[in-house]
């Protein structure tokens, strides 16, 4: 889930770890003869559009590489998952810790964002390749669905269709912070067998509950894209990109596993 970390205060230190101090207000930025002489020049080194698009598509291609080994190390003959990699939990709990990292060191995105990659990568590959071992056709679903919604997200984003207010922000956010906190307390619970039940069941609440989620993933779309398009206009430092293409990543792999969970709750109905 990205949205928790891509906020004002971690675009801000983002900025200021890279340059040494934070980025001026877009109204206060204007040209000047003199004074103090900053590290960071705007004019070479500043955050754009095509730099974090660059940035998103090799994180991409680096969780499709690992989603490829992940994939071909599960073992399913004849219809049954006879051995689940324990790598891919590892994955898991690689790309967790790569995520509190940069919480607080986000300007280590162009380190720990490609580890972040290839180490979830090989767990969604693994997880989906279980999934369509008992859901035939379900990961081409899934994917399609999750790339639909993105382009969906983005054109309703770039049509202002979908404002990102300071109230959208705070509800979303906060949304999605229960949810994680949900989330850690089922983990909890299901230690002792007392997991919610319709948080993997096909009954309507199920199917119900996965599709807010998956709403609201969605709408951390719309927070990504305008934590990018906000430090693109106040020409943060370049290293920002990859840490907007991290938060990105995150947001995008939560939304395909939703909807690959949506989907097989649908087949068992």
């Amino acid at each position: 889930m990205s949205n928790p970390l891509l906020n004002e205060n971690r675009l801000q230190k983002a900025a200021e770890a890279d340059s040494g101090w934070a980025a001026p207000a877009p109204e206060s930025r204007r040209p000047i003869d003199d004074g103090p002489v900053s590290p960071w020049n705007p004019t070479t080194t500043a955050m754009t559009l095509g730099g974090t698009v660059s940035a998103t598509a090799v994180l991409f291609v680096l969780l499709l590489a690992g989603a490829g080994f992940g994939w071909a190390a599960v073992e399913a003959p004849q219809g049954e998952v006879t051995e689940f990699p324990a790598l891919a939990i590892g994955g898991v709990l690689v790309g967790l810790v790569c995520a509190i990292v940069l919480a607080f060191k986000p300007n280590w995105a162009r380190v720990l964002g490609p580890v972040y990659a290839v180490a979830q990568g090989f767990f969604v590959g693994a997880i989906s390749r279980a999934y369509e071992t008992y859901y035939d056709g379900i990961v081409v679903q899934a994917a399609g669905a999750t790339v639909a919604v993105f382009a969906v997200m983005l054109a309703l984003y770039g049509l202002r269709i979908i404002k990102v207010t300071d109230r959208f922000r705070r509800i979303v956010i906060g949304a999605t912070l229960g949810l994680m906190v949900f989330y850690g307390v089922s983990l909890l619970l299901s230690l002792f067998g007392a997991q919610p039940s319709f948080i993997s069941s096909a009954s309507a609440f199920g199917i119900g509950f996965s599709v807010v989620v998956a709403v609201l993933a969605a709408m951390n779309l719309a927070l990504d894209f305008d934590f990018i398009e906000r430090g693109v206009a106040e020409k943060y430092p370049r290293s920002v990109e990859w840490f907007a293409a991290f938060g990105l990543l995150v947001t995008v792999v939560w939304l395909y596993l939703e909807i690959l969970r949506l989907l097989a709750k649908l087949r068992d109905r």
